[in-house]
């Protein structure tokens, strides 16, 4: 079983747990990370999360996120879960960090202090379709409007973190 770092509101480190204990009702709170990577132009490359993701199935997102390994550095987490998940890597800078609780329907809840990644990539991306059911890059502009419009097409991650991120 996955196991995912359990920590207190100053992100000390508490314990292991397994990783569907921690997303089970309220949640417990746990390190993650959320990866944001722009081209050249400066469009988001966003993912559309699998229809096997236990927590908002098929919900556009960020480029990928995830929780770090015990050990494992936040960039370093955020470089194998691109590969993993996007086909790529690339250098991924820290921009700060936020703590949020979100439920799912009746299924559980994401309660995480989440720290968010950006990097800059222009070249070939191939998806694991285990983890990603689509992809696109999207304009800031147009990003920011569509989550207006459309808000139960996104996960509440993404919209957090590009008001507290991204203005």
């Amino acid at each position: 079983m996955d196991k995912v770092i359990t920590v207190d509101e100053n992100d000390n480190q508490i314990g292991l747990k397994d990783k569907l204990i921690c997303h089970l009702g309220q949640g417990i709170l746990h390190r993650a990370f959320s990866v944001f990577v722009f081209n050249i132009k400066g469009e988001f490359l966003l993912q559309k999360r699998s229809k096997d993701k236990f927590l908002w199935p098929l919900y556009w997102t960020n480029t990928c996120c995830s929780h770090p390994k015990e050990n494992e550095s936040y960039e370093e987490a955020g470089q194998r879960r691109l590969k993993e998940e996007m086909g790529f890597s690339c250098p991924l800078k820290f921009i700060g960090k936020f703590q949020y609780q979100s439920g799912y329907k009746d299924i559980g809840s994401e309660n995480e202090l989440c720290s968010v990644l950006v990097g800059e990539y222009d070249g070939k991306i191939s998806i694991n379709p285990e983890e990603v059911a689509d992809y696109k890059w999207v304009n800031f502009e147009n990003l920011k409007e569509d989550v207006i419009k459309n808000p139960d097409n996104y996960t509440p991650w993404l919209t957090m973190e590009l008001e507290k991120f991204f203005k």
